[in-house]
């Protein structure tokens, strides 16, 4: 067989069931066998990057291994800005890039990239296989290494010989599983114990809980703490539970700032979050200041990197969190019965502005939708403004950034979950980064709304230099451009939104109903200032 043929074989043990990508020559061997493989399904994106978004987020809600491909050269690197977000999201993906012939390296080939090493910092692994027999080895080891211990992305690159080169029969190795981090016993028991008798604590939640919120509730519940979330974990905590204070750190809540800079506790239990930028306000020491800090995560890297830690838990979330709960409760603690708290903090009124479209979007969408957010100034609007209604319904990416990741993430979101609604919010910015891939998502029937919030500039930009240098470049505007017609070439159902009134039965119900995708573009040039909390005083802090 070829060596390629390995390579699929091995992937469809895995349960492997989309590979994003896109063909050309250098993996051509590897498509040609996709033909003998029904029970994988390529999806042909129209860049490189977007596949990459779509792999990521087709892990993270699958809780399966993702696969992307691209080919050797402008196809390997247009791949490497997702193994990076793919890297700060702790997600596995398998990225595969070709190669040129090995006897042809250092020749000029097309498209030659010494790949490997570009991949080397934002992977787990990355190696290049330059004979045929180590292939599967090679492949088999790359997954083992991206779903062991810390998930992440792995890289190898193909090639082209060696994918077509006929081997024996290897022997087929186990497609690995993920052995969950047990944390040691006696830190549960010594955490247990520094919980039991603090007298006043609150729990900082990050995206690292993804998957344990019910756990992480009947911790809370148990102490009797309030709780605050990183803006990555918004959607985790119903907006209705009565301990809950709101998002701290990028266009975060008054309520969440003044729990840590206002109120005194005597402990802070920090779980599921590296404490980055974006999730602490630029790094506020009041998060910790004179207080007894125990932090729960996978990730070891993360310990006392920024701020000191007293007791560090090295487990899994799903596994530590009712380890917590059990020692707890041997020790006489329950759980409370506390009373679901509506909150109306959030009022709709009738000036066109993006905080009452989002609101109004969200009040005629299924209550169960997923939202995407892209990036753009409309994010800090919805971390600070849309209400969290079901369990991980926002999918936020803040602390990477990178502009159209919303659009194709969306696609993997929800072919990795078919059955919930999913929403993607972009805007015009993103949309002409990734928005072609609104066609991809037409090609396979897949049912995302997307929301483009369509401004006619870079909209954080003008007002991040507006309010840093009071001034923004008249170069950041753009030609305004209707984008419900460019969706209508594409014969995708479409609305464009020109006010308040325009969100109604009759509109929704036109992008609603659709068995693919649909475009809903809000027109509109918001001049009030985005929720951004802190995020201008940091930038303005440099230079002085």
């Amino acid at each position: 067989m070829k060596s390629v043929r390995a390579v699929l074989d091995y992937l469809v043990s895995g349960g492997v069931s989309y590979i994003f990508g896109i063909p050309a020559g250098s993996v051509n061997a590897f498509f040609d066998e996709l033909y003998d493989t029904p029970s994988i399904t390529p999806v042909i994106s129209k860049h490189e990057g977007a596949a990459s978004y779509m792999a990521a987020s087709y892990a993270k809600y699958s809780n399966s291994l993702g696969v992307c491909i691209g080919s050797s050269g402008p196809g390997a690197t247009n791949l490497i800005t997702g193994a990076a977000n793919a890297m700060r999201e702790h997600l596995p993906v398998l990225f595969l890039t070709g190669s040129v012939p090995v006897n042809t390296v250092g020749l000029n080939a097309s498209q030659e990239l010494h790949a490997d090493p570009l991949y080397q910092s934002v992977t787990k692994y990355s190696q290049r296989v330059d004979h045929a027999d180590d292939l599967l080895t090679e492949v088999h080891k790359a997954v083992e290494i991206a779903l062991t211990g810390v998930p992440g992305p792995v890289h190898i690159a193909m090639p082209i010989d060696v994918q077509l080169q006929d081997i024996p029969a290897p022997p087929f190795p186990t497609f690995p599983e993920r052995a969950p981090l047990i944390p040691n016993e006696e830190d549960i028991l010594e955490a247990a114990e520094k919980l039991a008798r603090s007298e006043s604590g609150y729990i900082f939640v990050g995206q690292g809980t993804r998957g344990s919120v019910e756990s992480v509730l009947e911790l809370a519940e148990m102490l009797n703490w309030p709780i605050v979330t990183t803006p990555q974990a918004k959607g985790f905590i119903p907006d209705t539970h009565p301990l809950l204070r709101g998002v701290f750190g990028f266009a975060g809540h008054e309520t969440a700032s003044a729990l840590i800079n206002e109120e005194e506790a005597e402990t802070v239990l920090i779980l599921g979050s590296s404490l980055g930028e974006t999730a602490t306000n630029n790094w506020n020491p009041n998060i910790t200041k004179n207080k007894e800090v125990i932090q729960v995560d996978y990730d070891a890297a993360v310990f006392n990197r920024k701020y000191p830690v007293d007791l560090a838990l090295h487990g899994d979330m799903n596994v530590t969190v009712p380890c917590l709960i059990k020692s707890l409760n041997s020790m006489g603690l329950n759980r409370l019965s506390l009373p679901s708290l509506e909150r109306n903090t959030q009022v709709l009124t009738e000036e066109y502005n993006s905080h009452n479209v989002l609101l109004a979007l969200q009040e005629n969408l299924p209550i169960e939708t997923r939202f995407t957010i892209d990036i753009g100034e409309f994010m800090a609007y919805v971390i600070n403004h849309m209400a969290v209604q079901t369990s991980d319904s926002f999918d936020i990416n803040v602390h990477f950034g990178a502009m159209g990741s919303g659009i194709a993430s969306s696609i993997g979101a929800k072919l990795a979950d078919p059955e919930r609604p999913t929403v993607s919010i972009t805007g015009d910015g993103c949309f002409f980064m990734h928005g072609m891939e609104l066609l991809t998502a037409k090609e396979y029937d897949i049912p995302v709304l997307f929301v483009v919030m369509n401004n006619a500039r870079l909209g954080m930009v003008h007002h991040g230099h507006s309010l840093q240098y009071d001034r923004a470049h008249e170069r950041f505007a753009q030609e305004s451009v209707d984008i419900s017609q460019m969706a209508a070439t594409l014969g995708v159902p479409n609305v464009r939104i020109n006010s308040l009134e325009d969100i109604n039965d009759e509109n929704l119900s036109a992008v609603l109903t659709s068995a693919g995708p649909a475009v809903l573009e809000v027109a509109l040039v918001d001049e009030n200032i985005p929720p951004m909390g802190d995020r201008v005083k940091f930038l303005s802090s440099f230079g002085k």
